[in-house]
């Protein structure tokens, strides 16, 4: 254990328009949102908390020995979840809040853990995330892959589905610029996470359809840290077979 103290939240919702019922959906014979309560408790947390709308998942989890609180069927992100958690749970304004989705039931710990140090490490940062190193043009060219810039210091300067940074004179060029594929796992400090679900979203926001960028519009800093790959997910049925290989491999 360390002495740093932060909480995670792993909103999770039935609905899915691609894969409804996702956390519930069996792997390896348990369910999708268990996996994840797992790669939860064996990280460095104090508290652990389902945030989660949906009786039937509640139900699950709870017989599972897990927190769950119940949060507002309106809410139209995890963020505003994990928000209306923390303010319920009357959690103090400097806690650091990791948001665990319930369809990523292979993050391990150790990234849980280094998310929420890099963001007690950067006392101006409102909240902190990762990045992995794009690797080809096709990455670079997809605007499915969300990309990011950062300053000296890791702080993001902008994210987007275009191609950043871009050459000024790249005429189909089949190499590509030093740049980075944004990974979507976030810790917030709890006063900050209050704060955004009060601002309106952003015009940059609304183009690009990426929430983060509205903490930047409103002057807010995002560290992103550096990590070798990202943690697979679940965002279709046909990514099941992957992930229960990956999960009997590694959990």
């Amino acid at each position: 254990m360390t002495d740093m103290e932060f909480n995670i939240v792993i909103p999770s919702r039935f609905g899915s328009s691609r894969f409804p019922g996702k956390p519930l959906h069996p792997l390896n014979g348990k369910a999708m949102v268990l996996h994840v309560i797992d790669r939860a408790r064996e990280s460095d947390a104090d508290q652990i908390v389902v945030a989660t709308d949906d009786e039937r998942i509640a139900q699950v989890c709870t017989e599972a020995g897990a927190d769950v609180e119940m949060t507002d069927v309106a809410h139209i992100s995890g963020t505003d979840r994990i928000a209306e958690v923390a303010t319920r749970r009357g959690w103090a304004d400097e806690c650091i809040i990791v948001g665990l989705q319930g369809d990523e039931p292979a993050t391990p710990a150790a990234m849980l853990n280094e998310l929420a140090a890099n963001l007690k490490t950067h006392d101006d940062a409102n909240m902190a995330s990762f990045c992995i190193p794009v690797t080809s043009v096709e990455q670079y060219r997809n605007t499915h892959r969300v990309k990011v810039v950062r300053d000296q210091r890791n702080m993001a300067l902008y994210f987007s589905r275009a191609s950043i940074p871009a050459r000024r004179d790249d005429h189909g060029a089949t190499d590509f610029p030093e740049s980075f594929i944004h990974v979507g796992l976030y810790a917030y400090r709890c006063r900050f996470l209050k704060q955004f679900t009060a601002m309106a979203p952003a015009y940059i926001e609304q183009q690009e359809q990426l929430e983060q960028l509205r903490v930047l519009f409103n002057g807010g800093r995002i560290h992103v840290g550096d990590v070798s790959e990202a943690a697979a997910g679940v965002d279709h049925p046909d990514d099941v077979p992957a992930i229960e290989a990956l999960l009997k491999q590694h959990f």
